[in-house]
């Protein structure tokens, strides 16, 4: 499994993060052989946000490992998010504070090793973000801190209040979903990719040392559903199936290691409750593409080179 730095904390962390928002249905007895499956191949570090399952999903994982006594809390790393309500967005003082003390209790511990922000707040007063942020790390609730689906310019505006540095910051990306690389190879076109969508986060992060999370990194735009296998994509799922066969591994696991290839050493978030599958996404990991083969699907997903 690669290891990646975590921004500027010192963490090196496993390129490969197991994103928790399906296992709301899971048993106690499912989710614990599941976590036991991810660490025996290197993953540790756990992805939640207080809305997935409407907090199920935190508390099955909560209950399946605090009962077991082979697991060791300082063994992983905990991640959740907060900021989004029914109704709104909430990254004010007050919300941040009490959904973080819901998350620890759901999830049956002192603190979470990270803390997002899930998405930007139109209404967000910093200060008083930078306040919440300052509590929890003083109260000992939190170590580390960061954010999803932020511009550049929101997290320089986060960057003139908050003390600690912004660890990660999670966007998606997979290959049919990935302004964040055509904005910059498409520059001066007037083709559809050349529309900067995201305020150029890629350079962006990488000259900060923030950590990109790839989340729904095989999906379709617009949630359509996977692209692997899809007809919309005959031209990426034959050049998948040609590397699958060159590298003796399947199409998923090519699709993970096309991400995992750029060099801003991004870490994918696999979002799958399948050990199956989510064997495929590890075997990725292990997987470096050529440069060549980058390009070409890259190419395949119906990106131009100017």
């Amino acid at each position: 499994m690669k290891n990646v730095n975590f921004g500027s904390t010192g963490l090196k962390v496993p390129s490969i993060v197991l994103g928790c928002m399906r296992f709301a249905d899971k048993s106690k007895k499912e989710m614990n052989s599941y976590i036991h499956y991810a660490l025996d191949n290197g993953i540790n570090f756990f992805d939640h946000a207080n809305i997935y399952g409407g907090g199920k999903c935190e508390e099955i994982f909560g209950e399946a490992f605090s009962s077991d006594s082979s697991l060791k809390r300082e063994d992983i790393i905990l991640q959740s998010k907060c900021g989004i309500r029914k109704e709104c967005y909430d990254l004010s003082k007050q919300h941040i504070i009490s959904e973080v003390d819901k998350i620890l209790k759901r999830l049956r511990t002192d603190y979470l090793d990270v803390l997002l922000l899930h998405r930007p707040d139109a209404l967000i007063e910093p200060q008083e973000t930078a306040e919440a942020f300052d509590e929890l790390e003083k109260s000992g609730k939190v170590k580390y801190f960061g954010v999803s689906n932020h511009k550049p310019m929101q997290i320089e505006l986060l960057k003139k209040f908050v003390k600690q540095p912004i660890a990660a910051n999670q966007m998606q990306f997979a290959l049919p979903v990935s302004n964040m690389i055509a904005n910059g190879m498409e520059v001066n076109m007037t083709t559809d990719g050349a529309i900067d969508r995201d305020g150029s986060v890629l350079d962006y992060c990488r000259l900060k040392d923030i950590t990109i999370q790839a989340w729904s990194p095989f999906q379709m735009p617009e949630w359509k559903g996977p692209f692997i296998g899809a007809k919309e994509y005959k031209p990426l799922n034959k050049v998948l199936k040609e590397l699958a066969k060159k590298y003796d591994a399947d199409e998923t696991a090519i699709a993970a290691a096309w991400v995992l290839r750029h060099p801003a050493n991004m870490q994918l978030i696999a979002g799958t409750g399948s050990e199956k599958r989510l064997a495929s996404i590890i075997k990725g990991s292990d997987i470096k593409l050529t440069r060549e083969e980058w390009y070409k699907l890259y190419l395949s997903a119906g990106h131009p080179l100017p």
